[in-house]
């Protein structure tokens, strides 16, 4: 099968400006995705989905594909990762190139090496390629989480908080960093989130990068 990494790289960033070619230990954001993709040895071609030329003459400086630019329509604030994603098929497909696997990789994760994606690839091929995503275990219990309305502390979920913690069963967050999906699957009401299959990753590895605390 022909496998796409698409890593999405807007240029328009609210918390941090230009997060996404920011330095991190001493290479753009971004650089550190687009050079894991290559080495996970799984991928056909490695795209950075970008809006910016700026951002694409970086990306193919450290190895990335960027054939065409990403459009405005699907490059602003409250477009979704679908929305870029269908809208690179689509292109990629005018110019006689066709994917079976979508790689989806958040430039924002960038401590996910090659072996998680290559692991991940393996384990998506394992479970009769449905949908995966990458996860990682939760240090709180959702049975201690609260919400407060009214000055006044409500369960998040019905489930008694008295139990012992090590009694509790292990609950997984999703941390962003690998998405995997059959291309034919995608329709505009995709949610990536939604995939059924989880990849566990070590807490150490899951760091994603939202704000400039995240990148101290």
């Amino acid at each position: 099968m022909k496998v796409l990494a698409l890593i999405p790289a807007r240029s328009g960033s609210k918390g941090v400006k230009d997060k996404n070619i920011k330095l991190f230990k001493g290479k753009p954001l971004m650089a550190h995705t687009i050079e894991s993709a290559l080495q996970s040895g799984v991928c056909d071609e490695v795209f950075v989905c970008t809006d910016s030329q700026d951002y694409a003459d970086i990306a193919k400086s450290y190895g990335a594909s960027v054939p065409f630019l990403r459009s405005k329509e699907s490059a602003k604030d409250e477009s979704k990762s679908i929305d870029c994603v269908l809208e690179s098929l689509s292109k990629f497909s005018s110019i006689g190139k066709i994917f079976d696997v979508l790689i989806l990789l958040q430039p924002t994760s960038p401590l996910r090496n090659a072996t998680h994606i290559k692991m991940a690839y393996h384990h998506f091929l394992k479970s009769n390629c449905k949908g995966l995503t990458s996860v990682c275990e939760n240090k709180i219990n959702p049975v201690f989480i609260r919400s407060i309305k009214n000055n006044q502390l409500y369960n998040i979920i019905q489930e008694q908080s008295t139990i012992r913690r090590q009694d509790l069963n292990k609950t997984y967050y999703i941390n962003g960093a690998i998405y995997i999906n059959l291309t034919h699957s995608l329709s505009p009401s995709t949610s990536f989130n939604d995939n059924p299959i989880p990849y566990i990753m070590p807490e150490k590895y899951s760091l994603d990068i939202d704000e400039e605390e995240d990148f101290l």
